[in-house]
């Protein structure tokens, strides 16, 4: 199962075979994909734990890999930029999140990305300008 967020709950009523149905809509928080599934309302469903973290951005690597710092002032070397094309039409400013993450940092400001991490998985999500580099 991958990480979603729950945008629709519908349930039907029990039929001739006894249980009623809950019918789950989401959309996946690292690609936008939209999941259907269909549970009897009897069971339990599992929820991911979803952590964001926000990290200084240090450095671009012409392979798209970024260099964080970490809050115990350790380097973050293992995410890529967002390249999903759900998360690139994601508009900062007229520029997708891409393009405003690259050119902030090619003007020499000091960005914030904030990583959202859940059941394995790690993506930038969002950016902050926290002004020019001193």
């Amino acid at each position: 199962m991958s990480s979603k967020q729950v945008v629709e709950v519908s349930t039907s009523k029990t039929g001739k075979h006894g249980h009623a149905k809950c019918h789950f809509v989401g959309i996946d928080i690292f690609n936008g994909k939209k999941l259907e599934d269909i549970v009897p309302s009897s069971h339990n469903c599992d929820a991911p734990h979803v952590n964001r973290t926000d990290y200084q951005l240090i450095d671009i690597s012409e392979d798209g890999f970024v260099s964080l710092l970490t809050e115990n002032g350790n380097t973050k070397d293992d995410l890529r930029l967002p390249t999903d094309e759900n998360l690139l039409s994601q508009v900062y400013h007229r520029k997708t999140l891409f393009e405003f993450i690259k050119d902030g940092f090619a003007d020499g400001k000091d960005l914030v990305v904030t990583v959202m991490s859940a059941m394995g998985e790690e993506q930038i999500c969002a950016l902050k300008d926290i002004g020019p580099k001193n």
